[in-house]
C-alpha cells in the first residue's frame, strides 16, 4: 500500500472514477463548483504525527478537509492536526485543486471559511467564495442550499469502520483511506 500512497495511485484512480460517474450523470467532466468542508475527528494512537485539540468542537486528533462535486464525489483531501482553523488551512486545500480542473468557478464554504480567505482564492486562484450560514431563528432541521452535499459526504465515510475514527499512524495514510473509501463508493455506483 505504501507504494500506491507514495506514487498518487489512490488520487488518479479516484479521479478516473469520479470522472466516469459524471460522464454517467450526464455531467460535464470538468465540475464548475465545489464544496469544502472540515470534519474533526478522534485519533487512536499516542504517538504519530499530526495530532491536536479542536477546541469548538472538543475533539483531540485531527481534521479533515474534503473538497466535493455537486454530486457529492471527492475531488480532494487534506488531513492536518485538529487544532488548525478552516480559515487558516482552507487555501491550502483549495490550492490542491489548482490547474487540475478548468471550469472551477465557485467554491461553496460555511462560515469557517469566511475573512482573508474569500479574498485570497478570489485573486489566487479565480474561484468565488459563497459562504453558507444557517439561520438563528428556524428551529428544527433545515437543510442548507448546497451544504447538504458535503454533510451526506461525510456520512458516506463513516459508514467505513477504518473511518469513524483516526487509525492512522500517518497523515498520509489517513488521506489513502479516505480515497480508498471513495474508490469502493464510486465501483459500487457505475452501472
Amino acid at each position: 500500500m505504501y507504494l500506491y500512497r507514495v506514487k498518487g495511485t489512490f488520487e488518479e484512480l479516484n479521479e478516473i472514477l469520479q470522472t466516469m460517474l459524471r460522464k454517467q450523470c450526464g455531467k460535464r467532466l470538468s465540475p464548475s463548483v465545489g464544496l469544502i468542508d472540515s470534519q474533526s475527528i478522534k485519533t487512536t494512537r499516542i504517538g504519530g504525527d499530526s495530532r491536536g485539540f479542536d477546541g469548538g468542537k472538543k475533539v483531540k486528533g485531527r481534521k479533515r478537509h474534503i473538497i466535493t462535486d455537486t454530486n457529492g464525489w471527492l475531488l480532494s483531501a487534506v488531513v492536518h492536526a485538529a487544532n488548525e482553523h478552516d480559515s487558516q488551512t482552507g487555501f491550502e486545500v483549495l490550492d490542491t485543486l489548482r490547474y487540475r480542473f478548468e471550469r472551477m468557478q465557485t467554491i461553496y464554504a460555511d462560515g469557517g471559511y469566511r475573512g482573508e480567505l474569500i479574498n485570497d482564492v478570489k485573486q489566487q486562484l479565480g474561484w468565488n467564495m459563497v459562504i453558507t450560514l444557517g439561520s438563528n431563528k428556524e428551529t428544527g432541521f433545515k437543510p442548507l442550499h448546497r451544504r447538504w452535499i458535503i454533510e451526506r459526504t461525510f456520512s458516506w465515510l463513516e459508514n467505513f469502520r477504518r473511518l469513524v475514527k483516526d487509525y492512522e499512524y500517518t497523515v498520509s495514510s489517513s488521506i489513502a483511506m479516505i480515497f480508498l473509501a471513495f474508490i469502493l463508493l464510486s465501483f459500487n455506483k457505475i452501472s
